[in-house]
């Protein structure tokens, strides 16, 4: 396996500029995952780490050899695409195996790789099928064994699960975790779905308009967003917004409803600020307390259910474990506890705490 080291990379078609200045080091066996809306360019870096997209400034490194000249055969790196790109004319095997026949591996070593790739992944029934007898999810499979029995320096994922329907891609993600815990191999893995960001990742780069927003375990991105971007990205249903004026420590909504925050942070008394709390850390509350709210619209999700409200003329959304949801008027009234609100300032990033 290997490090990737990323430094000021730069892509243009043209005169229309898609990655600006990417600084990112990947660590040896890491499993770091691109997440971002489309057009982002997360895909775009990802081709240009294997070689199908050329770099236009900076320098790229894989187990410190710079690779910005080198083909992509010569990268020493498999990749998993979207489609999943199978030969319809070889059984399971013979797709396996096709890459390691080409650089003239002894036909033993071929067949202990893809007995190998083939435990690992489930497949040993399948070897002799062909890809059109094999569902979507075995497919996928196939194209994951195959970039294993290379043993490359290091794995790319291109949206690998996105052609699957919602129960297959939650049993591919596990499948892609345990495979990764087995192999402890250098991986990469773009997607826009954050659910398989925070489920899968060591580390998330969260990208927007070619730009990196934030790098940071799953849990930190979720708890500390650096950005408006990432705290309305992360998380599911997204992070509600609301404008306020920040004062002597606490905020105050456009309704004249102060909260007080735990700490005081670093902006001056009347700074125009947007506060953010997610919808599970809304509470919910009975006649005057909190804030009034109409209901547009209720949603059960089984586990849980979503409340879509207006607050202050914007939609607001509320997650509750609370059956008693259901059966809610036209109006609730709720409230943000302080030591979950997010306070972001008028360039959108995150307000910092005061020095003492």
């Amino acid at each position: 396996m290997a490090s990737i080291d990323i430094q000021n990379v730069k892509k243009a078609y043209g005169h229309v500029q898609v990655l600006h200045d990417i600084d990112l080091q990947i660590r040896d066996g890491e499993f770091v995952v691109l997440v971002g809306p489309s057009g982002c360019g997360k895909s775009t870096l990802l081709r240009m780490i294997a070689g199908l997209e050329g770099v236009t400034g900076g320098e790229m490194r894989i187990d410190g050899k710079r690779v910005n000249e080198l083909h992509p055969k010569d990268r020493d790196i498999a990749m998993v695409f979207q489609s999943y790109a199978l030969y319809p004319h070889m059984n399971v095997a013979g797709n396996m195996s096709y890459s390691l026949k080409l650089r003239k591996i002894a036909k033993e070593k071929i067949a202990a790789a893809v007995a190998s790739a083939a435990s690992k992944l489930g497949l040993d029934p399948l070897l002799d099928r062909r890809p059109k007898a094999l569902s979507g999810g075995q497919r996928q499979r196939v194209a994951m064994g195959r970039a294993i029995v290379r043993q490359p320096k290091a794995f790319l994922f291109d949206e690998p699960l996105s052609n699957l329907d919602a129960r297959l891609r939650e049993q591919m993600r596990a499948e892609i975790k345990k495979m990764h815990g087995d192999l402890k191999a250098t991986s990469i893995y773009v997607t826009h779905d954050q659910i398989e960001a925070m489920t899968l990742a060591d580390r998330i780069v969260a990208m927007h308009g070619g730009v990196v927003q934030q790098v940071g375990a799953p849990l930190e991105l979720y708890d500390r967003p650096a950005n408006l971007f990432v705290a309305g990205f992360i998380g599911s249903p997204g992070m509600n917004f609301l404008e306020a004026t920040y004062s002597g420590g606490s905020v105050t909504l456009k309704d004249g409803t102060v909260v007080a925050l735990p700490v005081p942070l670093a902006l001056a008394d009347g700074a125009k600020v947007t506060v953010g709390i997610r919808p599970e850390h809304v509470v919910m509350g009975g006649e005057g307390t909190g804030m009034a709210a109409s209901v547009d619209l209720v949603e059960p999700t089984g586990f849980g259910i979503i409340l879509h409200l207006s607050l202050h003329g914007l939609a607001f959304k509320v997650f509750t474990l609370d059956r008693a949801a259901l059966s809610a008027g036209p109006n609730v009234h709720v409230s943000f506890p302080a030591q979950h609100l997010h306070v972001f300032d008028e360039k959108g990033d995150r307000c910092a705490v005061a020095s003492a």
